[in-house]
């Protein structure tokens, strides 16, 4: 199995003027992520627009992906629903086609209480139990946070081995169970803390400085993570200037690896956010072209 480990890159879809998947954008996006610094990529989570990509949509995406980066690659691909019958469908889905791991985000909008939450990724892990799970812990857009208790009770699972930990204030090792940054903001406080590394955004954008910042820390040199961390805050500050992925794929579109194209709900940046997303890219000398 290719390791979880190092920075694994949230990849953008790329969309065409019609609205359809950009297979053929999605495998040169993929190309330069690991041109560029990521260990690993992840189709179909937040940042690549899971929630507007069917089921179909997603397995062709990871399979283009693949079929691009070969098997040596990390690739996980996002089956958490908030339906758990779907999620089992989807999850398998993914196996079948290549995937290395699943991301399982805690069931949206249901907003179950702990036993529910327990059951939801037993459930899934036990549906296809040849495959990996990263469980995704993201309350700011689920409602409902997975403890660092409850996480340690899911790390007994067996194929249940990471968490993608997107809530900051339980940032922590979790006994079992590989820790990864969900924040970019946090990906050096995570390495320091014993995590295995990050799922990603800025890597898009400041990928080999990231990659810097994970080898640094693994060879034990902190001071040398913390100084080329140091200069990437004004690019995480910019991801989040409005909801992800709109900053992202603005800031892809200045870069020329993806048109500015998004599913709704999802729109344009205004241009006062476009102005940060810009000075930023700036910041670290990549050019903004428009």
């Amino acid at each position: 199995m290719n390791e979880i480990k190092g920075v694994i890159t949230a990849m953008a879809t790329p969309f065409r003027e019609n609205g359809s998947v950009d297979l053929d954008g999605a495998r040169r996006l993929a190309a330069h992520l690991l041109d560029h610094g990521s260990n690993g990529i992840v189709i179909a989570g937040t940042t690549g627009e899971c929630p507007t990509l069917t089921d179909g949509e997603e397995i062709e995406l990871l399979q283009a992906v693949r079929a691009e980066v070969g098997d040596e690659v990390l690739l996980i691909c996002g089956t958490g629903t908030n339906d758990t019958r779907h999620s089992c469908e989807l999850t398998k889905m993914a196996a079948d086609a290549g995937a290395d791991a699943s991301l399982v985000v805690s069931p949206y909008y249901n907003k179950p209480n702990e036993a529910g939450l327990r059951a939801h990724f037993e459930t899934v892990a036990a549906a296809v139990p040849e495959l990996p799970m990263v469980v995704y812990n993201i309350p700011s857009r689920v409602i409902v946070n997975v403890s660092n208790e409850l996480l340690a009770e899911l790390a007994k699972v067996e194929n249940i081995v990471a968490v993608k930990q997107a809530n900051n204030d339980e940032l922590g090792p979790v006994e079992g169970m590989a820790l990864l940054a969900g924040n970019d903001e946090v990906f050096l406080r995570t390495l320091e803390l014993g995590g295995s590394g990050g799922i990603l955004v800025a890597a898009h954008i400041v990928g080999e400085q990231m990659r810097e910042v994970w080898e640094a820390a693994q060879a034990g040199d902190l001071d040398r993570a913390r100084e080329v961390d140091s200069q990437l805050h004004d690019v995480y500050g910019a991801m989040g200037v409005t909801t992800n992925p709109m900053p992202l794929k603005g800031a892809l579109a200045m870069m020329g690896l993806c048109d500015e194209r998004m599913r709704l709900p999802l729109v344009p940046l205004s241009d006062e956010h476009r102005a940060v997303v810009r000075a930023a890219l700036e910041g670290v000398g990549v050019p903004a072209a428009h």
